[in-house]
């Protein structure tokens, strides 16, 4: 039996790997929330940056899946605390309790703005706001573990989408449910890598699973089938039914507009997704595929597509707005904007 611990398992991604019944693995969830079933067996509330609490509740523990994190949506000087500092108790609580191995959960942020597709693993890091910044710390900080001897495998997945998936996309699901057009940065031209929470999870088992070897390295995670984001909204507005299009929105004076509401605080729309929706945003997947034998099995589209099915049947529009990845963000000013759509 192996017993794998989940940091931020009241999350996405931790309560989908939770879910999992993987043979021969015990799972233990730990989360400063309380966790989204009664039905899970091992939990404990504990803030990741308390490496006491911690370190006691890893005893005994093979595997640690750091997933837990502060989004692009919260203040800076708390993803900072949560992101940076939170590793770094991590990592001591790895140390003392005699955990074999992390899996620490990164992000693409950590590139910045790139201006090479696909981006591969070395590619210069270069954060531009607090968020990929603390992504980038924690990476060098769990680096730091790995040249020191702890097998630490580095995940950098794209913006992944499945079950509790709400955030910005809801905004998307919303507008298609209510009959409105959604509107796109030139059209939604560009190409932009997601990835299913599934596939993650099946990067984040061989992780655990896989020898040293293969796996103390660091790696993108994404989908291999993506196209245009129009033709990948387009279909969630064609399963919608109410016969709306895709419009397209001029980037120069809409980026100038979405980046002076960003500044005011009343849209969510944050630079390195306004990148994202003007340029081209994929990675390449070739390391992990070969490492970790990883083979997406979802594309963008299908991906969206039962995203929003899971929408329409258990959230809906009735969830309060939140900052979460499982909370429909608030939409601020582009809430208004509907009307014109």
């Amino acid at each position: 039996m192996v017993r794998i611990a989940v940091t931020g398992a009241s999350g996405m991604l931790g309560s989908a790997l939770i879910k999992k019944d993987w043979p021969d693995v015990e799972w233990l969830g730990i989360d400063v929330r309380p966790p989204p079933t009664t039905s899970w067996e091992a939990f404990r509330r504990i803030d990741v940056r308390d490496a006491d609490a911690l370190t006691t509740a890893l005893r005994g523990i093979d595997v640690l899946v750091h997933a837990a994190a502060a989004l692009p949506s919260h203040p800076a000087a708390e993803i900072t605390s949560v992101d940076v500092h939170g590793t770094e108790a991590v990592l001591a609580a790895v140390r003392s309790a005699g955990v074999d191995r992390l899996v620490h959960v990164s992000s693409t942020a950590v590139y910045g703005l790139p201006e090479l597709c696909p981006t591969p693993e070395d590619y210069p890091c270069r954060p531009v706001d607090p968020y990929s910044a603390a992504k980038k710390s924690a990476e060098e900080r769990v680096e730091r573990a790995r040249r020191d001897g702890l097998c630490a495998p580095i995940l950098r997945p794209k913006t992944f989408l499945g079950e509790n998936r709400l955030g910005l996309f809801a905004m998307l699901f919303e507008w298609a449910d209510d009959g409105r057009d959604f509107p796109l940065l030139g059209g939604g031209r560009h190409r932009a890598q997601m990835l299913d929470v599934e596939d993650l999870c099946s990067a984040v088992r061989a992780a655990c699973e896989r020898p040293d070897r293969d796996v103390d390295d660091t790696f993108n995670i994404g989908s291999a089938r993506f196209g245009p984001l129009r033709e990948e909204f387009q279909a969630v507005l064609d399963a919608a039914g109410h016969g709306r299009r895709v419009r397209t929105l001029p980037v120069a004076p809409a980026v100038t507009a979405l980046r002076l509401l960003a500044a005011l605080r009343v849209s969510p729309v944050y630079r390195r997704l306004i990148h994202k929706l003007t340029r081209d945003s994929y990675v390449s997947i070739d390391k992990a595929a070969e490492r970790l034998g990883f083979a997406p099995v979802h594309g963008n589209e299908e991906s969206l597509l039962r995203t929003y099915e899971w929408w329409r049947r258990a959230a809906g529009k009735s969830r309060p707005a939140g900052r979460t990845h499982q909370d429909p963000w608030h939409q601020g000013a582009l809430r208004l904007a509907k009307v014109f759509y």
